[in-house]
């Protein structure tokens, strides 16, 4: 207690003399410490080398620096850990739509539901870069609740980067209850005007795509009549050769065989290995 009391003298005197108010800061300052209340750094000191790094990043995510927040989120999402994601969804709702995009993909260690919850409404962004870095976020998470977010996309959204995504997204998640809507877009016409129907088809292949990694023969059909349509683009045609090679049914045989002979050196070679693909099936 001599101590105690000689140190709150000591306070008084440098804080101001003949101060009352000064010197109860000294008295509460000092009876803190002796109860063990913690002092400046002492809280940190006690966190891991990951927990302090979250929170130095956390703090930077205050700065009014663009890239000082988008470079806080991308060191979050490298972390690669639950607790830097938590963080890291305080950018979604950034100004700056880098840093929403940057957020969108720190945030992928949470769980499936969670990161789906919280990148769904960057959907409705009125930007379409969002948008689409969204929907491959989406794609990541693997979670088929996100499934008829991305199918709606892909039907509705009017720019065609983000149906691509969706359709590149709907492939990654792997769900067979996205077959019926990729089919559709995959069956669909291009417009009448150039850069409509290669629009169209952009999305088309990547349709095509998606459905060879799901791998549902429900969509075996539609790849049949997209390869043996000539009118289709030779990438649209290419991707669902290889589509039907990963989906491995035997009645895709006469289409991929009759490929082999393309003009397109690409395309034959696309139909060749999934014939070989077909073989390794049936076996």
């Amino acid at each position: 207690m001599k101590s105690l009391s000689g140190t709150i003298r000591i306070l008084s005197s440098l804080c101001c003399k003949g101060s009352s108010l000064c010197f109860l800061a000294a008295i509460v300052f000092v009876t803190g410490v002796a109860a063990g209340a913690p002092v400046i750094g002492q809280d940190n000191q006690r966190l891991t080398p990951i927990q302090r790094e979250i929170e130095r990043q956390r703090l930077r995510l205050n700065s009014g620096e663009v890239e000082e927040r988008r470079d806080a989120l991308m060191r979050l999402g490298a972390l690669r850990r639950p607790e830097a994601s938590k963080v890291a969804a305080a950018g979604l709702g950034d100004l700056a739509p880098i840093v929403r995009v940057t957020a969108a993909h720190a945030i992928l260690s949470l769980s499936p539901a969670e990161a789906t919850d919280l990148l769904t409404p960057l959907l409705l962004d009125k930007l379409e870069f969002v948008r689409r870095e969204a929907a491959y976020a989406l794609g990541q998470t693997r979670s088929r609740t996100a499934v008829s977010r991305l199918a709606n996309l892909l039907t509705s959204d009017k720019e065609v980067g983000v149906r691509a995504a969706a359709a590149v997204a709907l492939g990654e998640i792997g769900d067979e209850s996205a077959v019926p809507t990729l089919t559709q877009v995959l069956a669909g016409r291009p417009g009448k005007k150039k850069k409509a129907k290669a629009e169209n088809e952009f999305v088309m292949r990547a349709a095509a795509h998606s459905l060879g990694q799901i791998r549902s023969r429900a969509g075996v059909e539609v790849l049949i009549a997209a390869l043996t349509d000539d009118t289709n683009d030779n990438d649209v045609r290419r991707e669902a050769a290889t589509a039907l090679g990963l989906i491995g049914d035997p009645s895709a045989g006469p289409a991929l065989r009759a490929a082999v002979d393309s003009n397109d050196p690409y395309l034959s070679e696309a139909a060749r290995e999934a014939l070989r693909l077909l073989k390794l099936a049936g076996k």
